[in-house]
C-alpha cells in the first residue's frame, strides 16, 4: 500500500499530475480540485490508494487523509469503482458526501456524472452508516466565494498553458461562475475552461 507520495511536481494534465518520488515519476490520477492545488517544479505531498487489476496498477491522488478514505469507503458500495468514486469526490467534498448519505438528499448524488435516481437510491441505502458524521460546517460542493478567477488562472497557469490563453479561458467560463449564484466550484469551472481550450487548439 502506498500511503502518499512527496516530492516536486513534474507534469500537469486534465486528470493526473506526475509527482517526482527519488528520482522515479510517479504518475497519480486527481480530480481537478486537488490538480488546482498543485504547481509545476513545487513540493506536493499527495495521499494516495493503489487500486490493482490483473492489466494495471492504478494510483489515485488526494489533497488529504480524509479524502482517500472516503475514496476508498465509497467503493465498499455494490457496483461503484474508481473511476466512480473519484468522480463523486471531483463534485463534492467529503463532508458533502457524508451529508447527502446521513439525510437521504437524492440531488446531491446525482449531481454526480453516472449517477441516476435508482443508483442515487441504492447508493445512499448501501452507504448508511459507512461514511461517519459529517466533521464540517455545511457546504455545497467547493464553493469559492470570492477569487475564483484568480484560483482558475492560477491552475491553468499550473497546467502549462500561456497566460493569454488562461485569461482567454477564465472570461469564456465567466457566465458560467455568475450563472452558480457567487458561489461556483472551482473544479467545474476548470473542467468547462480545459474544455474551452481543447476546442480552441
Amino acid at each position: 500500500m502506498i500511503a502518499f507520495v512527496s516530492g516536486p511536481v513534474a507534469a500537469l494534465a486534465p486528470d493526473s499530475a506526475v509527482v517526482e518520488v527519488g528520482g522515479i515519476g510517479i504518475a497519480v490520477q486527481c480530480t481537478p480540485n486537488t490538480l488546482s492545488g498543485l504547481r509545476m517544479g513545487r513540493p506536493a505531498r499527495l495521499a494516495t490508494s493503489l487500486v490493482v487489476r490483473e492489466d494495471s496498477l492504478t494510483l489515485y491522488g488526494f489533497a488529504d487523509d480524509d479524502e482517500r478514505q472516503v475514496f476508498e469507503l465509497l467503493q465498499t458500495a455494490s457496483g461503484v469503482g474508481p473511476r466512480l468514486a473519484q468522480a463523486m469526490l471531483a463534485v463534492h467534498a467529503p463532508d458533502t458526501l457524508r451529508r447527502a448519505v446521513a439525510t437521504g438528499d437524492e440531488k446531491s448524488l446525482i449531481a454526480v456524472p453516472g449517477i441516476g435516481k435508482k443508483g442515487a437510491q441504492k447508493l445512499l441505502l448501501e452507504l448508511k452508516g459507512r461514511l461517519g458524521e459529517p466533521v464540517g460546517a455545511p457546504a455545497v460542493g467547493r464553493p469559492v466565494t470570492q477569487g475564483w478567477r484568480d484560483q482558475l488562472h492560477t491552475a491553468l497557469i499550473g497546467l502549462g498553458y500561456a497566460t493569454r490563453e488562461a485569461e482567454e479561458a477564465v472570461t469564456a467560463v465567466a457566465p458560467q461562475a455568475e450563472a452558480a449564484g457567487g458561489t461556483p466550484q472551482v473544479g467545474s469551472l476548470l473542467k468547462a475552461a480545459l474544455q474551452t481550450l481543447n476546442r480552441a487548439r
